[in-house]
């Protein structure tokens, strides 16, 4: 299978691209500056300079091109102001959902953010907020595209501690942490499961196995 993530160089996608290299899977990581690409070769994946922010749908549908999958893990990263957090975490997804089915390219991934359904509570730091509500912006022009095969994934909050291969994954978790190994884990489950397409997920740690988890998600 041939997937190709947006965001290439961030936390989620390298651990994202080391998983689907190391079983196999084709992978191409897009990036923003070609000093990021070692980083993505070592994980196993393709690096691909292009800058989401300026890219045309018709420059990022050709790296789409061929693909099985794709994934948005895309975001404008801590230091970023307001105005950032509109133009990647907004405008950046719906470019690339607009090139994955310009590239024919269904099966749609998006790493969202807990959160991002509903209007951010009185007194929330002002980027934060245009962050959730980008994300949530974001989540919603997915879900109204035909043309894709989408799953949305909202992570609670998230660490760098090893991964326990634990979580609970469902419509509505409750708030908690998860490990960036577990969302990627996760990730990888969810693009098996056709049965998980048109949902939009909650995932924290838990006590169950990722697999397990996606495979109860499914039957529900």
């Amino acid at each position: 299978m041939r997937i190709v993530i947006a965001g290439g160089h961030g936390q989620i996608a390298l651990r994202l691209e080391r998983l689907l290299a190391k079983r196999g899977d084709e992978v191409a990581g897009i990036i923003r500056r070609p000093e990021q690409a070692g980083d993505v070769l070592a994980a196993g994946a393709e690096p691909v300079v292009c800058d989401l922010e300026s890219a045309s749908v018709e420059d990022l549908a050709r790296h789409m091109e061929g693909a099985d999958a794709a994934v948005f893990a895309a975001g404008a990263g801590p230091g970023s102001g307001i105005e950032r957090k509109d133009t990647v975490d907004r405008g950046a997804a719906a470019v690339f959902a607009d090139a994955a089915e310009a590239a024919g390219v269904r099966r749609f991934l998006v790493v969202s953010s807990m959160g991002a359904d509903r209007e951010p509570p009185e007194g929330t730091d002002p980027v934060f907020a245009a962050y959730l509500r980008a994300k949530g912006a974001a989540d919603a022009d997915v879900r109204a595209r035909a043309g894709l095969d989408w799953t949305i994934l909202r992570p609670g909050r998230l660490t760098n501690d090893p991964g326990t291969g634990l979580v609970a994954l469902a419509d509505t978790t409750g708030r908690s942490e998860v490990a960036r190994d577990d969302v990627a884990a996760a990730l990888v489950a969810l693009l098996d499961e056709p049965a998980t397409i048109g949902r939009t997920l909650e995932l924290i740690g838990g006590e169950v196995p990722v697999e397990d988890a996606v495979r109860a998600v499914a039957a529900r």
